[in-house]
């Protein structure tokens, strides 16, 4: 489901072109995981070599729409790269032509560590078990979950 941001509002900052997402109940938000694709109209000279994850303005955009909807990685889409660029505009990272982006190992633990533990404190309070999708979501990143990683948490 693509959600256009265009050039204003990301210079302003605004999350207005997530506000439908926003208003859906936390159980509408799990149905739809993976599904949330963002389409960014920001206008780039044919010879500026920049991947969108390097523009400063699209970056602070993105942090802060991480920092208002801490579900948001939980519903991008995953297999066209969705997931993976929102992980650069907020991770160090390199960018290898053979390897595709490589994040920083101890930034992708702890923003990832930190949002397993939010999104599955999150799904717990309204009594949806999301953590097979948690852990789906985390290796499309390149983060193993370590076997008895759930174990340590509140059961579902």
């Amino acid at each position: 489901m693509p959600v256009e941001i265009s050039e204003q509002q990301i210079r302003t900052l605004d999350l207005a072109p997530l506000q439908p997402w926003a208003s859906l109940d936390p159980a509408a938000l799990v149905q739809r995981a993976g599904s949330l694709e963002l389409n960014f109209d920001w206008p780039q000279a044919a010879d500026d070599p920049r991947e969108l994850s390097e523009i400063a303005e699209l970056r602070l955009w993105s942090l802060r729409a991480d920092a208002e909807y801490p579900w948001l990685p939980l519903v991008l889409e995953r297999g066209s790269g969705q997931l993976t660029r929102h992980g650069a505009m907020l991770l160090p990272h390199q960018f290898s032509r053979t390897e595709g982006i490589r994040f920083a190992p101890e930034a992708l633990e702890l923003w990832m560590t930190h949002r397993l533990f939010g999104l599955d404190a999150w799904a717990r309070s309204h009594n949806l078990g999301i953590r097979q999708g948690l852990t789906q979501m985390a290796a499309v990143l390149g983060f193993e979950l370590d076997a008895q990683f759930w174990n340590y948490l509140p059961p579902v």
